[in-house]
C-alpha cells in the first residue's frame, strides 16, 4: 500500500521536536505540504529546511505559544484567514506534572487553555474548509492516561479526557462531510518530555533517570521505548484516503502498554 498525500496542506502542532517533528517529516515524506506549529523558531526553520520536497512540496512554519491563548488565538485566526488545512494534527505540550493533591484550580484551568481551548479553537477553523472541501482528517495526539490514569499526571489525565469525548462527539457530527476524527492514545516515546519526566521521577523516588527508564521499558510487552518515527507512521495511514471508513476512534500506539480494552 502506497501512501499518497500529495496536494494535501497539513498543519501540525508541537512539531519542533518529539512526535510532533516525527509526524511533520512523515507527512512531507508522503507527499503533503506541511506547516510546523512551535514556539522554538531557529528549530522550525532547522526542520523546514530538512523536510521532504522532491515532489513540489512547499513548506512553512508558525510560531505559536499554546500556553498563551490570547495571543495563540490571535495568530492562528492570521493563518487560517490566508491558509487552508486539509489534514489537522492537534498536538501541544504536555502541562506541568503533579498529582491530583498538588494541583489547584488554577493549574487545572491552564491546562484546559493549553490542551482543550487551543484544540478546540484551532479544529473550528480548519473544519471551515474541509466541510467545503468534503474532505479533512482531525487527528489528535492524546494518551493512553485517558484510559489507565497515571497518577502523577493529573493535568494531563484530566484534560486530555475532555478531548477524546470532544473529539467523538466531534467525529459524528462531521462524518457525513467526509472528514475523519480520531484520537492516539500515546504510550512511552522516546522524546524529551519523557526523559523530563525521568528526571522528576527519579529525584523524588531517590534513584537515577536510566534506572526509572528501564523500568518503563519492563512495563511495556515489547520491552522498549517507541521510536517516534513509529508514530509518524500511524498518523500518516489515519490522514489517507485508505483511512477514510475509520472515525471516532481512540487507537493506542504504546507497544502492548494498556492492559485495558
Amino acid at each position: 500500500m502506497k501512501i499518497s498525500l500529495l496536494g494535501k496542506n497539513a498543519l501540525v502542532g508541537g512539531s519542533s521536536k518529539g512526535i510532533g517533528e516525527a509526524i511533520a517529516r512523515q507527512l512531507a515524506e508522503s507527499g503533503a505540504n506541511v506547516t510546523l506549529m512551535a514556539r522554538n523558531e531557529e528549530r522550525l526553520k532547522t526542520i523546514v529546511s530538512e523536510l521532504p520536497a522532491e515532489l513540489g512540496q512547499k513548506h512553512q512554519y508558525l510560531v505559536v505559544d499554546f500556553s498563551d491563548f490570547e495571543v495563540f488565538s490571535t495568530k492562528i485566526n492570521l493563518f487560517f484567514a490566508e491558509n487552508d488545512v486539509d489534514i489537522l494534527i492537534n498536538n501541544t505540550q504536555g502541562p506541568e506534572a503533579g498529582g491530583a493533591l498538588e494541583k489547584k484550580v488554577a493549574d487545572y484551568q491552564n491546562a484546559f487553555d493549553l490542551i482543550f481551548k487551543s484544540v478546540v479553537f484551532t479544529t473550528e477553523l480548519a473544519l471551515k474548509n474541509m466541510q467545503k472541501n468534503q474532505w479533512g482528517r482531525i487527528i489528535n495526539v492524546a494518551s493512553i492516561s485517558v484510559k489507565e490514569p497515571l497518577n502523577y499526571l493529573a493535568l494531563s489525565n484530566s484534560i486530555r479526557a475532555a478531548v477524546v469525548t470532544w473529539a467523538k462527539s466531534l467525529a459524528i457530527d462531521v462524518a457525513k462531510d467526509g472528514i475523519t476524527v480520531n484520537n492516539i492514545l500515546t504510550g512511552y516515546f522516546d522524546t524529551d518530555r519523557i526523559a523530563q519526566l525521568n528526571i522528576k521521577k527519579a529525584e523524588k523516588m531517590g534513584v537515577t533517570p536510566k534506572e526509572v527508564r528501564s523500568a518503563m521499558e519492563a512495563q511495556v510487552p515489547m520491552q522498549r521505548i517507541g521510536d517516534p518515527a513509529e508514530y509518524g507512521y500511524l498518523v500518516s495511514f489515519l490522514a489517507s484516503q485508505q483511512a477514510a471508513y475509520i472515525t471516532g476512534t481512540n487507537i493506542p500506539i504504546d507497544g502492548g502498554l494498556l492492559k485495558s480494552l
